[in-house]
């Protein structure tokens, strides 16, 4: 059935899947500002938290480092880094100490060979290839009108697609683990476990809004390619 531009539902939830990008987006940096004000009792700052997870569960292979940026927090298997952003690695705040030890947790999932984190690292680079070129292929058969190219494009787009909802069972295991350790090596007390837990649950809608946008949008090209066949 064909339906008008502006008439189309899957336009129409494509455009709510992006505004629930934005919203994850805004909640999780008003939560993190709002937690970020609370000095955690242990005094830790996010790096030293960091530092005692991974000493507590006898990591000596892994460091952790200081980048640039707010938020901008990540574990690198490749290096055997844990990266702290401006926002958290100095900072005692029980948000920093709750995202430092959330990164701690993908150490974690690394050194047990959590399946997840496996297979998310090992789609990265097709990830990547499909993230870039997905859609610029897809638009490029649309304008040669070469149907096969767009299904190329299609299939291509979907390993970033792919990529996104991996990302959902590592994300969330690693804030389970994170609150798991926090507390019970006492490095925060239980109703700032709680409050950690909030900052934690709104960093992973982004994820969660991600993953349904891209899954949206890649179901609309699908329906999409399939009305220009018929």
């Amino acid at each position: 059935m064909y339906y008008g531009y502006g008439m189309d539902p899957m336009y129409i939830l494509v455009i709510l899947m992006g505004v629930l990008c934005i919203w994850a987006s805004y909640r999780v940096k008003s939560v993190y500002k709002k937690y970020s004000k609370e000095r955690s009792m242990s005094g830790m700052t996010g790096a030293m938290a960091a530092l005692e997870i991974l000493r507590r569960n006898g990591v000596t292979d892994v460091s952790v480092q200081h980048v640039a940026g707010e938020l901008t927090d990540h574990y690198d298997p490749r290096t055997r880094v844990v990266n702290l952003s401006d926002s958290t690695y100095g900072s005692d705040s029980v948000a920093a100490v709750g995202v430092a030890a959330h990164e701690c947790g993908h150490v974690m999932q690394h050194q047990t060979g959590y399946i997840p984190l496996q297979i998310r690292t090992a789609i990265v680079p097709a990830a990547n290839i499909g993230s870039h070129a997905g859609i610029p292929i897809i638009v490029l058969g649309m304008f040669l009108s070469f149907s096969p190219l767009i299904t190329i494009g299609i299939w291509v787009f979907s390993l970033a697609v792919l990529f996104q909802v991996v990302t959902l069972p590592v994300e969330f295991n690693a804030s389970r683990r994170a609150l798991v350790m926090l507390e019970d090596y006492g490095i925060l007390a239980e109703d700032e476990v709680a409050k950690s837990r909030k900052v934690l649950s709104a960093a992973a809608m982004t994820y969660v809004a991600s993953a349904a946008s891209a899954v949206v949008q890649l179901l609309r090209l699908i329906l999409l390619n399939g009305r220009r066949r018929d």
